[in-house]
């Protein structure tokens, strides 16, 4: 799932002015914090935009460098303290969309959904085109588990910008997890004519049409997939389930290989070697692979149980 946050800096004066070597002024720190901000220099940048905050007293001015600081606060993960100013911004400023959905960003972060979900709302009452809040939202809904809620949000999305990738990937997503096969290939294949190296949407995709026993449709998608990402070890271990079901064993055991290769630590990887090992009645190297399976991952060893006691294999 896939979130972003508007990152928008208000200077306090029309144009952005070089700061002073000394600031002096609210307008002086307020600028410099942006500089510092602009580099990285979140700590610094806090610092004077705190600065700033004591410097002055009229209500726009305090609206700005409350805004940046808080956006310099969740650069830096302070949900807690981001969450504190962007409601001094939004106290001086009841009608900017932008403080509200930045606040929803932190909420979500915090982990409360609720919050998000009526922050995220308030922004798309005040700007009812925002496609980035109604995909946010969409993700506060899905992490709740409200799935239909949140199609409805990613559909919002994707009708304001039909170009938006993450949107239909987000909603394919959502569709999955419903079972909803076709639907999420339909989304994924929409995000992937946008973007086409959209390297989740390949692997979702794959995924999805395994669902659908498509094999030969996921073994490719997840293919795709390695040529933009040639070391990541899920999608061989993907590819390998793939060629396992269409009894491609020798294609089945380079994929798990591998996939052990870039993580050792994948237990379900050394098991299914080991399982088709057994049936090329390599039984020695079967032993070897179960047995490494369940020292990874004891929990294993009941769903082998039986196929190993058929097999004589004692790991």
């Amino acid at each position: 799932m896939k979130k972003s946050f508007v990152l928008i800096t208000l200077c306090l004066l029309l144009g952005f002015q070089v700061a002073a070597q000394t600031p002096k002024s609210a307008e002086d720190f307020n600028n410099r914090g942006l500089q510092r901000q602009s580099k990285g220099d979140f700590d610094g940048a806090i610092e004077d935009f705190t600065a700033a905050i004591a410097r002055t007293g009229q209500p726009r001015h305090l609206t700005a460098v409350y805004y940046n600081r808080a956006n310099a606060r969740l650069a830096k993960n302070d949900w807690d303290g981001a969450i504190a100013d962007y409601t001094k911004s939004i106290e001086l400023a009841p009608g900017d969309p932008d403080g509200y959905y930045n606040r929803a960003v932190a909420l979500m972060n915090k982990g409360d959904l609720d919050g998000a979900v009526a922050d995220f709302s308030k922004a798309i009452e005040i700007q009812p085109g925002s496609f980035l809040a109604y995909n946010n939202r969409g993700n506060a809904r899905r992490t709740k588990g409200d799935v239909e809620g949140a199609i409805s949000d990613y559909t919002k999305a994707v009708e304001a910008v039909p170009k938006y990738a993450e949107g239909f990937y987000n909603r394919g997503a959502a569709r999955q997890s419903k079972d909803d096969f076709a639907g999420a290939i339909a989304d994924y294949s929409a995000a992937l004519s946008i973007m086409p190296d959209f390297f989740d949407a390949y692997v979702n995709r794959g995924l999805a049409r395994q669902g659908k026993h498509d094999f030969a449709g996921a073994s490719a998608d997840f293919t795709e997939a390695l040529k933009l990402k040639a070391d990541d070890a899920s999608v061989y271990f993907a590819r390998g389930t793939v060629r396992q079901e269409i009894k491609d064993l020798n294609g089945a055991i380079a994929d798990y290989s591998r996939a052990i290769e870039l993580d050792p630590n994948n237990a379900q990887a050394f098991a299914n070697r080991a399982v088709i090992e057994a049936l090329q009645d390599n039984k020695p190297q079967a032993e070897r692979d179960f047995a490494q399976a369940f020292k990874l991952d004891p929990s294993l060893r009941p769903q082998f149980k039986q196929f190993m006691e058929g097999r004589g294999i004692r790991p």
